[in-house]
């Protein structure tokens, strides 16, 4: 079965026949999917007023979360848009190159993307054809883990493991550092802070998994 990456919601009809899901990996693949979809194209108005009325729990993670509803109910989507294009297009590019062969490298296009489009093909994993971002785009990579996590592509976790210790920890934080600084950075600060922390919590994780 070939799936598509980056896509907004759970791939339709391609859940692995026979598996189960936890409640904890449906909300880690909630939470890898919220990021991916913010960070892979501004939100909707309709997407702006559901983050408004998030009201997690009074964790530090939810406080993250909740400083995004609260950018979320004192935004436009015109503004978010337009926050969204300099930040990661621009003209020309943008204030940040959100790409792994990029923070791992200082280039573009060059080994890391190599390997992640391995370990795509041998997921069975397509880029969709909309879609022309190379394929170690932040989003795309937390979108594969969202997949991977509830079961859309087939993965223990142990290969959720591997992949996210070979294409997002060796730079993630730093992107999201990076975006927390970002001059234009208005509704993406808080959403750095989420990434941020649910980076750190996934990387603890997987180490006392291991």
């Amino acid at each position: 079965m070939q799936h598509s990456a980056l896509n907004t919601a759970p791939i339709a009809g391609s859940a692995v026949a026979g598996s189960t899901v936890d409640a904890i990996d449906r909300t880690r693949g909630d939470q890898y999917r919220f990021l991916a979809c913010l960070l892979a194209s501004p939100p909707s108005a309709q997407m702006l007023t559901a983050i408004a009325a998030l009201a997690p729990e009074p964790t530090a993670f939810g406080d993250a979360v909740k400083a995004v509803a609260r950018a979320a109910a004192t935004t436009s989507q015109p503004d978010v848009a337009r926050e969204h294009f300099e930040l990661f297009v621009g003209v020309g590019r943008g204030e940040l190159l959100p790409y792994a062969s990029f923070y791992q490298t200082g280039f573009l296009n060059e080994r890391p993307l190599a390997d992640v489009r391995a370990d795509l093909a041998r997921f069975g994993v397509a880029r969709q054809e909309q879609r022309f971002e190379p394929e170690d785009h932040i989003a795309l990579l937390l979108e594969v883990m969202a997949d991977m996590t509830q079961g859309h592509i087939p993965a223990g976790r142990d290969r959720q493991q591997a992949f996210f210790n070979r294409h997002l920890a060796p730079w993630a934080a730093q992107f999201f550092d990076d975006l927390a600084v970002a001059p234009t950075a208005a509704f993406y600060r808080p959403v750095a802070e989420v990434g941020r922390l649910f980076v750190d919590i996934e990387t603890r994780g997987f180490t006392l998994a291991a």
